[in-house]
């Protein structure tokens, strides 16, 4: 089958999160099932459209409003992500570094939105299904059912799959004139909290919805940021799948990004080296534990906790463990996080921004990962982790309930059900116990690194869905 991926992200093309990865990832197995796979995002400024060669194949005006802005859809030319990329250039809106964060991010998203259409429906054939992601595709489903120009696309399955319900792309009614031609009868399908609501608008009108983990479909009927009552009225059409790794990027035995490559087989020599080279570079002690932190500085990953349980944890355990904090987000979590540098010197230290190289090497030079998270989709984090044979110390919420289970139960991980400072406290209290004891420690290393979270099962789940909804038509 032909299947469209929508996105605003695309490692590594452009990436700020686990939405990346997963476009990144997921259409690749999917092409190696023998489907025909093409994702599309927007033409950002960024270093991979700098490096790679990409040829027009489409070109046109995006409508807005009263605006018109010409546009081009370039096709990387070499598939060299393992399927076809399409990039849509709006010089005028995505010419920029960023990929989120700007005052028109509405104006941006949308006019992506109807450049992709426009194109698809000027092509000499219609896909089989189109995959959206979040809400920032959200409209799409809408304007092929009820928008007169795509009226083509009106029996083309569209799916929506959900990253994260906390963002939802709301914007006024006092642009719904930007909204290509359509039956104003239908208006009402727009509207949620008397605005317009984009992830709204898709889980009514797509034809299926998927959430990244079957425990995070549960979560969203009673806590979804004000949709809930619309989650429990499609939930016949809905299902939590759970995402993979790629675990051709992240294989411990081949990353180059590392300082040793090692397998489950020799991990312990291997992990230490990295470890080592880690300490060294941030001032650390190699012989004891060492904790980390790798993810955005926001309350709903629980960055809010990090300085005081870093501080708690350190005083409690003097000069006995180590602390790294890899991430960017909140400035104020980033000042407390930083003001701990000179009471703490030697036993911990932080790397404000993101280096995706440093990531590798933290996951494989770290004892422990914490992720304290409030709300956690699915989580990549923990599978990275385990995969590379650090332990997981996790909040029991979302995907993380889904993929990691104590150590007192037999499992891969440590679990705790509060987002609180004393319940992060406790926890690494249980690691550094834990650590003390290697042969323990050891089996449960082997329990993770063992673990099957590769996209050949996730890719199946999907395909049975499209399945499903194509055979509705």
């Amino acid at each position: 089958m032909e299947i469209f991926h929508i996105s605003a992200e695309c490692y590594p093309v452009a990436k700020v999160g686990g939405l990346a990865d997963v476009v990144g990832a997921l259409p690749k197995y999917q092409n190696n099932a023998g489907h025909q796979v093409r994702v599309v995002i927007p033409c950002y400024d960024t270093k991979f459209k700098k490096e790679n060669d990409f040829e027009c194949v489409h070109w046109g005006h995006v409508k807005l409003g009263n605006f018109n802005f010409p546009f081009s859809v370039l096709k990387e030319k070499t598939n060299k992500l393992g399927f076809e990329l399409y990039l849509v250039e709006i010089q005028e809106l995505f010419d920029r570094k960023d990929v989120y964060g700007y005052q028109d991010d509405i104006e941006r998203f949308l006019s992506f939105q109807i450049a992709t259409l426009d194109w698809i429906i000027g092509r000499n054939e219609v896909p089989d299904v189109i995959n959206c992601h979040d809400h920032h595709t959200g409209l799409i489903p809408f304007m092929m059912l009820y928008c007169h120009k795509y009226e083509k696309l009106q029996n083309i399955p569209s799916m929506i799959t959900i990253h994260n319900g906390l963002y939802q792309g709301q914007f006024g009614f006092d642009k719904l004139y930007y909204l290509p031609e359509f039956d104003l009868a239908h208006v009402k399908v727009l509207e949620w909290d008397n605005c317009i609501n984009s992830l709204a608008v898709a889980i009514k009108c797509a034809w299926a919805v998927t959430t990244v983990s079957p425990n995070y479909l549960n979560e969203i009927n009673y806590s979804a940021n004000g949709l809930e009552m619309l989650f429990n009225l499609v939930r016949y059409k809905s299902r939590g799948i759970l995402n993979g790794i790629d675990i051709e990027v992240w294989d411990p035995s081949k990353d180059a990004m590392l300082e040793k490559n090692y397998s489950i087989k020799n991990f312990e020599k291997g992990k230490q080296e990295n470890k080592e080279k880690l300490c060294k570079l941030f001032n650390l002690d190699p012989t004891k534990p060492l904790f980390s932190f790798i993810g955005r500085l926001l309350e709903e990953k629980g960055g809010d906790l990090l300085p005081h349980a870093a501080a708690l944890a350190l005083s409690e355990n003097f000069q006995q463990i180590n602390i790294l904090i890899l991430g960017s987000g909140n400035t104020a979590i980033e000042n407390q996080l930083n003001g701990l540098l000179a009471d703490y010197k030697g036993n911990y230290n932080t790397f404000i921004g993101y280096n995706e190289e440093l990531a590798h090497l933290i996951y494989a030079g770290s004892d422990f990962l914490l992720m304290p998270s409030r709300v956690e989709p699915c989580g990549l984090n923990q599978m990275y982790s385990l995969r590379y044979g650090t332990i997981p110390i996790v909040r029991r919420t979302g995907g993380l309930r889904d993929t990691v289970i104590d150590f007192g139960d037999d499992g891969n991980g440590i679990c705790h059900d509060q987002a609180t400072v004393g319940d992060v406290c406790y926890s690494i209290q249980r690691a550094v116990n834990l650590y003390d004891d290697k042969k323990h420690l050891n089996k449960i290393i082997k329990k993770g690194m063992s673990t099957d979270h590769s996209w050949e099962r996730v890719c199946l789940e999907y395909i049975e869905m499209y399945n499903l909804i194509i055979n509705k038509k």
